[in-house]
């Protein structure tokens, strides 16, 4: 758990601006910064940052956030890794309770990781600068119809037929970066290189090179064809501490802003293919990284939209690979995500068929692609004689982990439906059966509507101040015990979200700002995220201006409470001293109140 202080101090110092900056052109418009919106496609600037309030909004979409959202929503990364992204663009280091490892230490492995990191980005220079004095390497390319414009998008460059051509780049060849980022064969790493008379040699030699990069951008590792059909026909950068195949995929950095236009992401088996299905119209294909689809392949590609594709070829392997990309999704297929299986004729890949069938016809082909549910169904029945008792037992058996592996929703509910229906069973039996965890229904206790009244203004109060107070979280320290409870007699419903924002509030201390509070109402429902989505649509007030209309409202609500009293003793009657003495008390306070201008409370 990242401590809140921390998150607010990182965001006190990393500036928004500079940020979204790398990612979107932006121009100064006034009081903010505007440019094309990179979560949905515009022609003319609807996207704004703002310095003042840190945060930006889309006005075309509502996209809106912090810096740790944008990382999130634009590079797909998790909460916690956009913090660590930015922490180190800024020199802080992320706390974590868990973490035991020394200062120095920690020091020493980041420094490891930007030499491994910088050996990536000056190899991957290196290629892209042979690719041009290489003639067999251009017409290859070319002959795959690929222009030179797609090969610059993806960085792809040529590795020369010799041993050791990195020289060039790294005099001090020897350093252990070069082995430990993947780039040079030690002669320990491989039997045979001492019969060659060489302690270290290049990994890739004569072949088409393909950058893998994260995320962010940075060369992680690479991959290499052969152009003369030698063996083998792909030669990838080895797990490092840089580069782990289960969690990358290749072509995902190129692809983030086609993936949101086209709204699917297509997931196929090979670098060509993505490089290939850009060059002809179908920008938004990524591929595993010579590795069967994971979980957290799964994952990242679900960050960055609702629908996934699987293009597999239609042979025995194809299939073989669809099976464990099916295992891999279950664990996050849900109801409002769609995940689908595409299964080209066996002669086909996806490059082949757009260039013999069209780019309408493998359009088409996308669309039917088979559903999970489907595919699901598909594979347990497999060649089960489902006309027999065995053979039904045989597709639950083969159904019982997988659909032990599918969070409980409907989505589950109608597979269970689906394969009770092929195994003449009933859902509920399929259900006990398989001991399936149910669906947590979330309930929420229906509240009686308030009693009609005269009296539906302080609502509206109530809503103001709660909506100044995200909008402005330093105010919170000119509340007092008075305006707390006259809010909460006013609108009992909003105290309880007053008292969490005003709590809030105070815990940031002087620094308190609408940035930092957002990521610290992240989870705090849509109550607060439909006040921020307003806040951040709106200009920037003055602070003075703002703190009298706050003042006013607190007045206002607390005058409504006085007067409400007032009007609940005098209905009864005055009958007592107390009352008297209490109404009395509450005249004063009603002509204190009056007195009052906006900017003070009492």
């Amino acid at each position: 758990m990242i401590p809140q202080s921390f998150i607010q101090d990182l965001l006190n110092r990393v500036d928004i601006v500079d940020v979204v900056g790398k990612y979107v052109q932006l121009k100064k418009g006034g009081a903010n910064f505007m440019g094309l919106c990179p979560f949905h496609n515009e022609k003319s600037p609807s996207f704004t940052v703002s310095p003042t309030k840190q945060f930006y909004h889309c006005f075309g979409c509502g996209a809106h956030g912090t810096a740790i959202s944008f990382l999130i929503e634009y590079s797909g990364l998790g909460f916690v890794e956009a913090v660590k992204d930015l922490a180190q663009g800024v020199g802080m280091t992320v706390p974590d309770n868990d973490d035991r490892i020394p200062p120095q230490q920690r020091a020493e492995q980041q420094a490891k990781s930007m030499a491994l990191s910088d050996a990536m980005s000056a190899a991957c220079d290196f290629y892209r600068q042979q690719l041009r004095a290489a003639p067999n390497a251009v017409e290859y390319l070319k002959g795959r119809g690929l222009t030179g414009e797609i090969a610059a998008k993806f960085g792809l460059g040529y590795s020369p037929d010799e041993w050791d051509s990195l020289r060039k780049v790294f005099p001090d060849y020897e350093v252990p970066a070069l082995v430990e980022a993947g780039l040079v064969i030690d002669k320990s790493e491989e039997e045979g290189s001492q019969r060659m008379g060489r302690k270290r040699y290049d990994r890739f030699r004569h072949r088409v090179m393909f950058p893998i990069r994260n995320t962010k951008g940075q060369v992680i590792g690479f991959g290499g064809r052969v152009m003369d059909g030698g063996e083998p026909k792909y030669l990838n950068s080895p797990e490092t501490p840089l580069f782990q195949k289960g969690s990358e995929l290749y072509g995902l950095f190129e692809a983030r802003q086609a993936i949101r236009e086209a709204g699917y992401v297509l997931v196929t088996e090979g670098y060509m293919d993505v490089v290939a299905l850009a060059q002809l119209g179908f920008p938004q294909a990524v591929a595993t990284l010579g590795t069967a689809c994971t979980p957290i392949h799964v994952q990242k590609l679900l960050r960055q939209t609702d629908e996934v594709v699987f293009s597999f070829d239609g042979d025995s392997a194809g299939r073989r690979a669809a099976r464990r990309a099916l295992d891999a999704c279950l664990v996050h297929a849900s109801d409002n995500k769609i995940i689908k299986f595409l299964f080209l004729p066996t002669e086909h890949d996806p490059d082949s068929y757009v260039r013999e069938m069209g780019a309408e016809a493998f359009e088409q082909q996308i669309k039917e692609a088979m559903p999970l549910s489907q595919f699901l169904i598909k594979e347990v029945v497999g060649d089960n004689d489902m006309t027999t008792p065995e053979g039904r037992a045989r597709a639950q058996f083969d159904a019982k982990p997988m659909l032990q592996a599918l969070p409980p929703s409907s989505l589950r509910l109608q597979i269970v439906r689906s394969l009770a229906q092929v195994t003449q069973t009933s859902p509920a039996e399929i259900e006990a059966l398989f001991e399936l965890a149910k669906p947590v229904v979330q309930t929420t206790a229906r509240r009686a509507p308030p009693p009609k009244s005269k009296r539906m203004a302080p609502v509206g109060l109530e809503r103001q101040i709660i909506r100044l107070l995200v909008a402005h979280p330093a105010l919170a320290a000119d509340l007092d015990d008075g305006a707390m409870q006259a809010i909460g007699r006013q609108a009992p419903d909003r105290a309880d979200m007053l008292s969490r924002l005003v709590e809030a509030c105070q815990s940031m201390g002087e620094q308190a700002n609408f940035a930092t509070l957002v990521e610290l109402l992240r989870d705090a429902g849509p109550d607060f995220e439909s006040l921020i989505a307003e806040i951040a649509a709106e200009t920037e007030s003055e602070f003075d201006v703002v703190r009298q209309e706050m003042a006013g409202a607190v007045r206002q609500t607390k005058m409504r409470g006085v007067e409400d009293e007032m009007e609940q003793l005098a209905s009864s009657g005055l009958r007592d001293d107390a009352a008297r003495s209490r109404y009395r008390e509450l005249m004063q306070q009603k002509e204190h109140l009056k007195r009052l201008s906006g900017a003070e409370f009492s």
